[in-house]
């Protein structure tokens, strides 16, 4: 089969499309012919030799497919071979083959394609997770999302809507902002020119928000505790802008705040088994009835990894990037 791979760490032109040996699924797996994978974040890090796989997964690149089921290993029956299903992965995306626990699999809605498909799993149970199981996001609260217009960003402002709370994001262009306008966020904070703590509190007449979702890390901390109201939860999953800060334990003493990072990929298959059912009954559901929706800035073929790459480092994209796989 075809992977894309590369032989160190480096910039985007490391990556490379090569022939590597085809998978055999072994017991409780699946075996998937590739048709659409994504790219994300961790990607990027790995690429660089920031971020390697966890023990025992692929080395080749890619979180997240979606393809055909055309194996079954020892004790699988279901499901069947031939159907479209998309997955959570830890590693092995970006190949034309990948071999999954069967419980993982999430049959694809009729009504999306490969690489609709593809946009999910990721960042769309990222969001769910983390709001939902981390940040307990209940109907009538306040959730600000940073980095409003990525892929994650996209995925909380709709699951946030369908779950009956206000939106307030941060982006960085109005071309960004009025993009997630369009998907449910009742006010954006360009961060480039706006001080965007004091604008919080002026959206929400000085009161704050009941959670955070933070990609920055340490450079948003201190704001992020300022920025929330009493009760509330600051849930942290990357550290875009650093993971070292100092923390004055009495603002979470007087405010009552809770403080929570979490990560998705090194997670035991039990945990993301358990988190599949969740998509499985609140979300693939929505996707089928049109409720919400893949956000996809651009879809590259397989062999311009290196491109993908370079417009998601760029961050001029709202949404997902996806690669097709021939």
């Amino acid at each position: 089969m075809q992977a894309i791979v590369f032989e160190q760490a480096g910039d985007a032109d490391v990556l490379q499309l090569a022939e590597v040996a085809d998978l055999q699924p072994q017991a409780g797996e699946l075996l998937i012919r590739v048709y659409a994978t994504a790219v994300n974040r961790a990607d990027i890090l790995q690429r660089r030799g920031m971020y390697p796989a966890p023990a025992g997964a692929s080395e080749i690149l890619g979180l997240e497919i979606a393809g055909e089921v055309i194996g079954h290993g020892a004790g699988v029956t279901t499901p069947a071979l031939g159907t479209r299903v998309c997955a959570l992965l830890p590693g092995g995306g970006y190949a034309q083959q990948v071999v999954i626990p069967a419980e993982l699999a999430m049959p694809i809605p009729d009504n999306l394609s490969y690489e609709q498909a593809a946009a999910i799993p990721e960042v769309w149970m990222t969001a769910y997770d983390n709001l939902f199981n981390w940040g307990r996001l209940s109907a009538g609260e306040r959730l600000l999302v940073h980095g409003g217009s990525s892929g994650i960003g996209t995925a909380a402002i709709q699951l946030a809507r369908w779950r009956g709370a206000e939106v307030l994001i941060t982006a960085g262009s109005e071309t960004k902002i009025a993009r997630c306008r369009e998907l449910g966020a009742v006010a954006g904070i360009n961060y480039r020119t706006e001080n965007w703590p004091e604008r919080v509190q002026a959206l929400t007449e000085q009161q704050g928000v009941d959670v955070v979702l933070d990609m920055l890390g340490a450079s948003y901390f201190k704001d992020n505790l300022a920025s929330l109201r009493v009760g509330g939860r600051l849930v942290i999953i990357a550290t875009m802008g650093g993971a070292q800060t100092e923390l004055d334990l009495r603002t979470l003493m007087l405010k009552r705040l809770t403080v929570c990072g979490t990560t998705l990929r090194a997670r035991p298959i039990a945990a993301k088994a358990a988190l599949t059912q969740q998509m499985l009954a609140d979300v693939l559901p929505r996707f089928a009835d049109g409720t919400f929706q893949p956000v996809i800035e651009a879809v590259f073929d397989l062999a311009e990894a290196s491109a993908a790459h370079r417009l998601l480092e760029s961050s001029q994209h709202v949404g997902k990037i996806v690669l097709r796989v021939a």
